[in-house]
C-alpha cells in the first residue's frame, strides 16, 4: 500500500511527489469540496455572475480543497514539532535538571526547585524578586509565594514551564492560579484561567467566579458571572454557599441586587 500524500507519517519533505490519498482523506476532501460548492452555488448557479458551475470549476474546487488539507496537515506537523521541542522546559523541571532557585510555598509546605531564568522570563514580578540589589545584596537563592500551598505552587510552576495543565489540576486550582496570575502579572495564565472559569460556569461555581474576577479586576468575567447569577437567582441566592459569600462579600451582594432589579426592569419594559 502506498503512503497517503496527506496523512503519511513520513516527513513532508521526504514524501514522493504523487497525488495518492487514502480513503479517509479522500472523503474529507469531498466534504470540503461540497462545503465550498455550497458557498459558491445557489441551486447550480454561481452567485457572482449567475453562470452555471461547470465540471472544470468543480475539479478546481477539489484541487484547492486538497491543497488546503495538505497545508493544514503541514502546519499541524510543524506545531507538533515546536511543542515537542519546547517540552524540554517541562522535562527540565520534572527531572530537576540544573535547577538554581528554591521556591517556597506558604503553610510551611515543602519547597520546589526551579530555574531563575525561566521564572524571570515569565513574570516581571519574579524578575524583580530575583534581581540583586546592586552592590547592597547578592541575588537571593530562595523566593516564597505565601498565598500558595505546595500543590498550587507545583501547578503554577508546571504551567510556567509547559503552558498548560491537566484538567484535574485546572479544576482543583483554577481560582488560586487566577489570583497568582493577577498578583505576579502572568497574562497568559490569567487568560487561561478566565477561559476555564467561563467554560465551566454553573450555579455551583458562579459565586466563586464572581468573587475571583472581582479580586483580579477581570471585568468581562465578572460581568458574565453576574449576569449568570441574575438569570439563576433562585438556585444561587437560596443556596447555603450564598450565606458565607454574603458575609465575606457584601459589596458584591449589593451589585447582585442592583443587577437583578435592572434585569427585572428591562424585562418589564421589553428591553
Amino acid at each position: 500500500m502506498m503512503d497517503c500524500s496527506i496523512c503519511s507519517a513520513v516527513p513532508f519533505i521526504l514524501r514522493p511527489p504523487r497525488n495518492t490519498i487514502c480513503a479517509a482523506c479522500y472523503e474529507s476532501a469531498r466534504s470540503i469540496v461540497a462545503f465550498i460548492n455550497k458557498l459558491e452555488n445557489d441551486k447550480g448557479f454561481d452567485k457572482s455572475n449567475n453562470s452555471i458551475v461547470s465540471p472544470a470549476n468543480s475539479s478546481k474546487g477539489f484541487s484547492n480543497a486538497l491543497k488546503w488539507v495538505k497545508e493544514m496537515k503541514e502546519i499541524e506537523e510543524e506545531l507538533n514539532e515546536k511543542l515537542s521541542f519546547l517540552g524540554g522546559f517541562a522535562a527540565a523541571f520534572r527531572d530537576q535538571i540544573h535547577t538554581d532557585i528554591e521556591v517556597k510555598p506558604g503553610h510551611n509546605g515543602p519547597s520546589l526547585f526551579a530555574h531563575r531564568a525561566l521564572l524571570a522570563a515569565r513574570s516581571e514580578i519574579f524578575k524583580n524578586m530575583l534581581d540583586s540589589d546592586g552592590c547592597k545584596a547578592a541575588p537571593s537563592n530562595t523566593i516564597t509565594l505565601p498565598e500558595l500551598n505546595h500543590e498550587e505552587l507545583d501547578s503554577l510552576l508546571e504551567f510556567l514551564y509547559s503552558g498548560s495543565l491537566p484538567a484535574d489540576k485546572v479544576e482543583k486550582h483554577v481560582y488560586s492560579l487566577s489570583l497568582a496570575a493577577d498578583k505576579y502579572e502572568i497574562p497568559f495564565l490569567q487568560k487561561f484561567c478566565e477561559q476555564r472559569m467561563l467554560g465551566s460556569l454553573s450555579s455551583s461555581s458562579a459565586l466563586d467566579v464572581l468573587e475571583i474576577s472581582d479580586a483580579c479586576s477581570s471585568q468581562t468575567v465578572k460581568e458574565t458571572a453576574l449576569n449568570y447569577i441574575v438569570k439563576n437567582m433562585e438556585d444561587i441566592v437560596f443556596s447555603t454557599r450564598y450565606e458565607s459569600f454574603a458575609l465575606k462579600n457584601p459589596h458584591l451582594c449589593v451589585q447582585i441586587t442592583r443587577a437583578s432589579f435592572m434585569d427585572a426592569k428591562n424585562r418589564k419594559n421589553g428591553v
